[in-house]
């Protein structure tokens, strides 16, 4: 598989991802970033960890989770990269319509969801596009 095509793979899984951890920064109480860790909210148990133990810890799991999308959606054989990245963009989208839907309403959280349902369906298609045209490319030598 070409470098373009496990690159633009990634594009959907990244984009929910950073836009989950953005609108959890964003969105965590005054008092968190006053110093009272306790007062971190996040879902998930390993953010969560970080967060309550340090005010940088947000941003310690965040940049190493986004680094290993990169590093396994990249590295790992198409087919279990299409899974993972899959796993990582429905996971995200949750994650982010959790907060949308609290903050802004329930249509918010939907239309999250339907531009990364469209997002995911161009790249697929430009991907697949692709890799037809390799084939044809290479068949006809």
């Amino acid at each position: 598989m070409r470098r373009t095509t496990k690159l633009l793979l990634m594009v959907p899984a990244l984009w929910a991802s950073l836009f989950d951890i953005l609108i959890t920064i964003v969105l965590q109480p005054k008092a968190y970033w006053n110093g009272d860790l306790s007062a971190g909210n996040e879902g998930n148990p390993i953010g969560s960890f970080f967060m309550k133990n340090h005010i940088s810890g947000i941003f310690v799991i965040s940049i190493f989770w986004l680094v290993l999308i990169g590093l396994l959606g990249y590295y790992l054989p198409r087919q279990l990269a299409k899974i993972f990245l899959m796993f990582v963009l429905i996971a995200h989208s949750y994650g982010a319509s959790t907060w949308l839907s609290n903050k802004f309403g329930f249509w918010y959280a939907m239309a999250f969801m339907l531009f990364n349902s469209i997002l995911f369906y161009l790249i697929g298609d430009i991907v697949e596009k692709g890799i037809q045209s390799q084939k044809e490319v290479s068949e006809s030598k």
